[in-house]
């Protein structure tokens, strides 16, 4: 009786197993690239065409709309729920890591022109996924693999925003455990930082570093003094100013390359959570192999770990819906 009972219970945590594993796997294998090759064939051509059109006449925007797809994957999967208005002031676009993100306006001019090619047919989300990766490439950055079939939510929360995406005054044990909440691990924490090679920010996101760091010490001392006095000489001159823009690569911050990973190993990185990057000795170590290897390294790792995050929690198949309107919950 005791073998059959066992055998049994064997025979359960296989079946259960295998469903698991199949669920996981159709989850894949309903993300895949040209997802839209006979339902929207000119899908991906519309948003390139687009981004050609647009961005190189305006570069500013490629980083905002990086920085989208990163928080849009942060909260509840990339599903396209940053995009979504809300009446009453509870939306993931609501939140404070939210307030200064740009580009809704262009990926709903995207989704216009989606709609009017194939209804009801391109998600949101993929339109997020798809944008990010072809900015980027049209500001001479690299390009990678974007497999789509993601479907869009409805749910779209300002504390789920503010609980999830990580702060620029983040230690290193906050990214890490943020980063690994979605399944992302060290190296991916350094490589998507890289991103920080290209766009801009505003004092509001540093300058506690430099006038109310703590309850003793005024100046954050892990940023380089010479750098500190220089933003507060001519940026940042006061602890209130949340207007002043900033350069988090300054002097390269059009070009995507390794000029950000140097300046972090100067105490030059603008965020606490850049100088975190150096508090851990398995991720110090990562960034001297990055600036110390061929640009085509970081380049082509950066690329993995884009994909890789782009199938954080994503919706697909029967899960998600196909939103007419990206700022529309109920669309």
């Amino acid at each position: 009786m005791r073998t059959m009972k066992r055998l049994n219970v064997a025979v359960a945590v296989a079946v259960t197993a295998t469903v698991l594993m199949g669920m996981l796997g159709s989850s894949e294998a309903q993300l895949q690239m040209n997802f839209y090759a006979k339902s929207c064939p000119n899908a991906e051509k519309i948003i390139s065409d687009h981004i050609q059109k647009h961005i190189p006449s305006g570069p500013s925007l490629a980083a905002p709309l990086i920085r989208m797809h990163f928080h849009d994957c942060f909260v509840r999967g990339c599903d396209g729920s940053v995009l979504i208005n809300s009446t009453s002031g509870n939306a993931e676009k609501d939140s404070a890591p939210n307030l200064t993100l740009r580009g809704f306006g262009f990926v709903e001019r995207i989704k216009t022109l989606l709609e009017a090619e194939c209804p009801k047919t391109v998600s949101c989300a993929d339109i997020i996924a798809l944008t990010a990766r072809d900015a980027v490439v049209a500001t001479g950055g690299p390009s990678w693999k974007v497999p789509t079939g993601r479907r869009d939510g409805r749910i779209s929360n300002t504390t789920e925003a503010l609980n999830n995406i990580p702060p620029p005054t983040s230690n290193f044990t906050t990214l890490q455990r943020l980063f690994a909440n979605q399944g992302l691990n060290l190296k991916d924490l350094v490589l998507l930082s890289g991103a920080h090679t290209i766009g801009v920010s505003h004092c509001s996101s540093m300058n506690t570093r430099l006038y109310n760091f703590s309850t003793t010490v005024k100046q954050d001392p892990s940023l380089d003094s010479e750098y500190a006095a220089n933003l507060k000489a001519n940026k940042c001159k006061s602890l209130n100013d949340n207007t002043t823009i900033l350069e988090m690569d300054p002097g390269s911050s059009k070009t995507f390359d390794l000029s950000y990973y140097r300046l972090v190993l100067k105490r030059r990185g603008l965020f606490q959570s850049d100088s975190a990057l150096t508090t851990n000795s398995a991720t110090l170590k990562m960034i001297n192999d990055l600036v110390n290897g061929p640009e085509k390294k970081f380049l082509k790792a950066f690329a993995k770990s884009m994909e890789k995050m782009g199938r954080v929690k994503v919706k697909t198949g029967s899960a998600g819906v196909i939103r007419t309107r990206c700022s529309v919950a109920g669309s």
